[in-house]
């Protein structure tokens, strides 16, 4: 394996890698090295396999490094390829990490695009692996891994996709189907929410 690759968005990290769809990004985060050493760092483009980084330091191909990255959280891995501005790492995950990580840089890539009012003002609430409960209109329910939280609105990883307009339940906030992402959808709630009460608001059926 080359060391030095002046694109990183060039080749895949891994065979595993090649599965999943590069997504170009602009996020900020800090990373931890094995010798325990943090630095800041800017995450240029990512997938659910892999992600490559702006950073003052790099550690040696092949050494674990622990990554948190602002609307996404804590990831682990390995480097595997250093080039000029920074470094490529894997993404060690489970199966139900990775798609919560895909629907999360579905969300992240088309923000621009779904324009939805909380994008503009309000907050992120930084929901962990939070899983909630969603009643659907016709009382059927699902637990659900939360990809994006705010005060007006959720987006959720699921495989079923309710009509837009449709009414849901998140816990015990109502609110509205208003997208459509490619493993979940986005619910807008019928009111703004309490953000102290909120998490506790949307756990409970």
């Amino acid at each position: 394996m080359a060391l030095l690759d002046t694109d990183p968005a060039s080749a895949p990290l891994t065979s595993e890698n090649r599965r999943y769809q590069r997504v170009k990004v602009d996020l900020l985060g800090r990373y931890m090295l094995e010798d325990r050493r943090e630095f800041p760092c800017q995450v240029i483009n990512m997938s659910p396999g892999g992600l490559a980084l702006i950073a003052p330091a790099c550690g040696r191909v092949g050494e674990r490094v622990v990554a948190y990255v602002d609307h996404v959280g804590r990831l682990e891995g390995l480097i595997a390829r250093i080039f000029p501005s920074g470094f490529s790492m894997t993404i060690a995950a489970s199966q139900r990490k990775r798609d919560k990580l895909a629907a999360q840089l579905t969300w992240l890539a088309n923000r621009h695009i779904l324009d939805m009012p909380e994008d503009r003002r309000h907050q992120r609430v930084n929901d962990g692996d939070q899983m909630v409960t969603l009643v659907l209109a016709d009382g059927a329910q699902e637990q659900c891994a939360i990809v994006d939280l705010s005060v007006s609105g959720v987006a959720v990883v699921s495989r079923n996709r309710p009509a837009m307009g449709s009414t849901v339940r998140v816990g015990k906030a109502p609110g509205r189907v208003v997208r459509h992402l490619d493993n979940g959808f986005a619910v807008e709630f019928s009111r703004i929410q309490n953000p102290e009460l909120l998490k506790a608001t949307i756990s409970q059926a």
